[in-house]
């Protein structure tokens, strides 16, 4: 029996993005809150939550369990928060050589701390710049330096799905792989912004890196002042900014960047941006916006998204659904929470379709949830999808006979 042709209830998206100083700001109510930490307020102190003092915040990294876990430079330690907000320290601020087990070693001067992440087995890696190497932190807290050639202290580091480390030394990236084999992952040694395979690729100072779910690996190259993608293939791209130190939201080189502390991407393709004052987004179709804070203005304020402001936003992880930010210069740590209810795509309109299902104007780049109904009154979920491409057009395969409606959703 053919498909009945079905009565649809086609939502088009009539939301505009506000602009403001060459800043386009997400519309999800992205809240920026405090976690931890005395605001304004440097020290040293385990306590919970806004009781607690940090000094001169370098990095965050989340485990597997939500825990996260901080590069204190200003203390000499990482300290620990739990899912509850209790801060502790984890590892530092002993008097004994490494390698060493937790705060029975010291981690000499922690102005020398530079990126951190948690891998897939909840090994912490932290670089250590002024001598060139990596702190790994094991789970029995085992504190060990290891040195690897041309690390330095503005390099990055993230972990693939297979817990491969990349770390970026000033012109190349390299890939430390889970059996301890070190290979050159891409660039030439010479400093240049060439897009190619491999070796045929050059970088400027690359910094801070992140590893997506296809197992892209994103530089922030940050002599050229550009975003650039490598994939499992080797194949460098250049896939946003455009050499200009203003910065500027916009779609793929049409955006521009001053600075990239620190990255973070999460299952949709989007890759999150530490920049001192704000926080910026690249979707996977390259639309870079502002998820929170200012270009321009650098200072202490929680709230929506450009009423939130930051100072020294130096570190970002993703983790139970939300952003963390290590707020170096207000001594906090920050977390944004996403609007936890749905926004229906607004403007309906009744219409008979030729096909069962919806077209979806919206965000390249973002999640939406389509429901569907037989009454108007009891909606259930069919699907959830990444939008692609904008207007889109979603089929019904599994609707078989009958009248049907269908809304969509603007996820959080």
């Amino acid at each position: 029996m053919k498909p009945k042709i079905l009565t649809g209830l086609c939502i088009a998206l009539c939301a505009v993005r506000q602009v403001a100083q060459a800043q386009i700001y997400d519309t999800n109510d992205d809240v920026v809150e405090i976690l931890a930490g005395s605001a304004g307020t440097s020290g040293y102190l385990n306590a919970q939550g806004t009781l607690a003092m940090f000094a001169n915040l370098e990095a965050i990294a989340a485990d597997s369990f939500g825990n996260l876990y901080i590069a204190d430079s200003g203390n000499s330690r990482i300290r620990k928060i739990t899912t509850n907000g209790t801060v502790s320290t984890f590892a530092g601020g002993g008097n004994g050589s490494l390698p060493g087990y937790g705060t029975t070693v010291s981690l000499g001067n922690g102005n020398d701390f530079g990126a951190m992440i948690i891998d897939h087995s909840n090994t912490i890696w932290l670089v250590y710049g002024y001598y060139g190497e990596l702190v790994r932190i094991g789970t029995d807290t085992l504190v060990e330096a290891l040195s690897f050639s041309g690390i330095y202290a503005d390099s990055g580091i993230c972990v693939d799905s297979a817990n491969n480390l990349y770390y970026s030394t000033r012109t190349q990236i390299y890939r430390l792989g889970a059996n301890g084999t070190l290979d050159l992952f891409a660039g030439s040694g010479s400093t240049g912004s060439e897009n190619g395979n491999g070796i045929y690729a050059s970088f400027s100072g690359p910094g801070a890196l992140a590893a997506d779910e296809a197992e892209n690996i994103y530089v922030w190259d940050a002599g050229n002042q550009l975003i650039r993608r490598i994939d499992q293939s080797q194949n460098v791209t250049t896939i946003a900014g455009n050499g200009s130190s203003a910065n500027a939201d916009g779609v793929g080189t049409a955006a521009s960047f001053n600075s990239i502390y620190a990255m973070d991407a999460d299952n949709f393709g989007n890759v999150f941006l530490a920049c001192g004052s704000c926080i910026r987004k690249i979707d996977a179709s390259t639309n870079v916006w502002t998820v929170a804070g200012s270009f321009s203005q650098s200072s202490y304020a929680n709230g929506v998204g450009a009423l939130a402001r930051f100072s020294g936003a130096s570190g970002l992880c993703l983790s139970q659904g939300m952003i963390f930010v290590a707020d170096s210069a207000n001594q906090v740590i920050r977390n944004i929470s996403f609007n936890p209810v749905a926004e229906p795509v607004t403007g309906p309109n009744l219409g008979i379709a030729t096909y069962a299902g919806i077209q979806i104007t919206g965000f390249v780049g973002r999640t939406y949830q389509i429901q569907a109904s037989t009454n108007m009154t009891t909606w259930n979920t069919v699907a959830t999808l990444l939008l692609t491409s904008s207007p889109y057009l979603w089929f019904d395969t599994s609707s078989i006979g009958g009248n049907k409606f269908y809304r969509a959703f603007l996820m959080p």
